[in-house]
């Protein structure tokens, strides 16, 4: 329950590596997926004495995108800075990071705003649960990284949860990085404080949450952790916790380091330069490069479609059920009422086949038979139980929906004569339930629709058949 007495405030830093084809400042293979550790290393990205770093255009480039869709201010002059800090996972002693000058300043996302988005080189990945000792790998060491700040004015588990979405969303459209979270492509720390005042109250730093449900349920917890440690009467320490996926809860880890315990200074083997003297980091350059983004699909699909808001939002994830959509869509021609019906049939039946699927893949189903199909369906040619047979079957061996209707007899028999016989004939057969809704029971109505549909083998169209019995009924 919500405690109204307190003002929860979080801002959250999100790191995500980018899908550039070599590492931040070497040549050396970018490969989330390698298995083998320390075949993507050379002395540059290890750290050996007398190597030079060279900066990564494409990373430079993929972060000035990432602001110039969100609407931010891009650094006209930026450094790196060494970030000294010593740990097992950074070979050098120091992490080049950026620090008094980021590429990317300001800005909007899912309703946030932005404090300043900069890029640095990922750590080696360590693990700890080998035995009484640990092992590095190097592979994941100068990996381009950049990472997101916001300012706090989040104000929920819910709201951190939404805008880390948004913003795997984001980077996804532009094809700067997968941020997958179960990677580590993607990871979320978050800063959380609670007041009974306008006043910030101390923060909390939950490190390394890679869900977003571990976002949402960690941040929930540690706001009331906080309300009942200043209700007991006692004070929060500032640290840095982490977060138990098994026991649901939080767990301190450190004391929190602030900015001067990394004794930042600007890195001498890099070269400092002025974004404004590259014409291909222009805004202007990089606004015409950008693709359809996330909210400006949501309002097309909206506006242009009419789709409920709950499959928007499953359309606009990028896969293969949203270029479905869009290729059914376009057969339509802006068609609401068929796009609508697409919609349904895709999100209530196609999805659950794909889901359970081994592959995850679309099966046998081709966008055109698809469309095929759902336009029998708008048409009354097939019954809605009838579509979803013949898409079970287009799934697993697919097939022509018309070619497929014939054989399984699945087409509503709509010949007047034929269906007012079979109707007599039930209704003759039920002279009872012929009393009974003469005598007032309407909903008696829907019973003789089913004995007909039963009678048909669910091969009448059942409007047809209503308007029959109606008549007959009513005589």
């Amino acid at each position: 329950m919500e405690n109204t007495k307190y003002k929860a405030t979080i801002g959250l830093e999100i790191h995500a590596e980018l899908a550039t084809k070599s590492k931040m400042f070497c040549g050396c293979k970018n490969d989330p997926d390698e298995e083998k550790p320390n075949v993507n290393i050379c002395p540059v990205c290890m750290g050996h004495p007398g190597t030079l770093p060279v900066i990564n255009k494409q990373a430079v480039k993929n972060v000035i995108k990432v602001g110039v869709a969100i609407g931010a201010d891009i650094a006209d002059f930026t450094e790196w800075d060494r970030k000294n800090y010593f740990y097992p996972d950074i070979p050098k002693g120091y992490q080049i990071s950026q620090y008094k000058y980021p590429l990317v300043s300001g800005g909007f996302l899912n309703g946030v705003k932005i404090t300043r988005i900069h890029l640095e080189e990922d750590t080696a990945s360590s693990s700890h649960d080998v035995g009484d000792y640990s092992l590095v790998n190097f592979n994941r060491a100068g990996v381009p990284l950049m990472e997101l700040v916001t300012e706090p004015v989040i104000h929920s588990g819910k709201d951190a949860a939404d805008f880390a979405k948004e913003l795997q969303l984001l980077l996804q459209y532009l094809k700067v990085g997968e941020a997958n979270l179960e990677k580590g492509e993607m990871r979320v720390e978050a800063n959380i404080s609670v007041s009974q005042t306008d006043e910030l109250g101390t923060k909390v730093e939950v490190k390394n949450l890679n869900s977003f449900k571990a976002v949402e349920k960690a941040v929930a917890y540690e706001i009331e952790r906080h309300i009942a440690v200043i209700d007991g009467g006692g004070k929060i320490v500032q640290e840095t916790r982490g977060w138990d996926e098994d026991k649901q809860k939080t767990f301190s880890q450190r004391l929190k380091e602030s900015s001067h315990d990394y004794r930042y200074f600007p890195d001498p083997d890099l070269p400092k330069f002025k974004i404004s003297e590259l014409p291909e980091f222009s805004t202007e350059t990089l606004r015409k490069e950008l693709p359809e983004l996330p909210w400006q699909k949501r309002e097309r699909y909206e506006k242009d479609y009419g789709i409920k808001v709950s499959d928007v939002e499953i359309f606009v994830r990028p896969g293969i059920i949203s270029a479905f959509f869009e290729n059914v869509c376009s057969d339509f021609a802006g068609d609401k009422n068929l796009i609508k019906l697409a919609s349904n049939y895709i999100i209530s039946d196609l999805l659950g086949m794909v889901n359970k699927s081994t592959d995850g893949l679309l099966g046998q189903v081709s966008d055109k038979n698809f469309s095929s199909l759902i336009k029998m369906a708008a048409e009354s040619k097939i019954s809605s139980r009838g579509a979803k047979d013949i898409l079970k079957i287009m799934f697993e061996v697919g097939g022509n929906p018309e070619k497929i209707a014939e054989e399984k007899n699945l087409l509503q028999k709509s010949d007047l004569g034929e269906l007012e016989k079979m109707a007599l004939q039930i209704v003759v057969e039920n002279p009872k339930q012929l009393a009974d809704y003469k005598a007032g029971k309407e909903m008696l109505l829907q019973f003789f629709v089913g004995q007909g549909m039963k009678a048909s083998k669910g091969s009448a169209n059942p409007k047809i058949l209503q308007e029959i019995f109606l008549k007959l009924l009513t005589k």
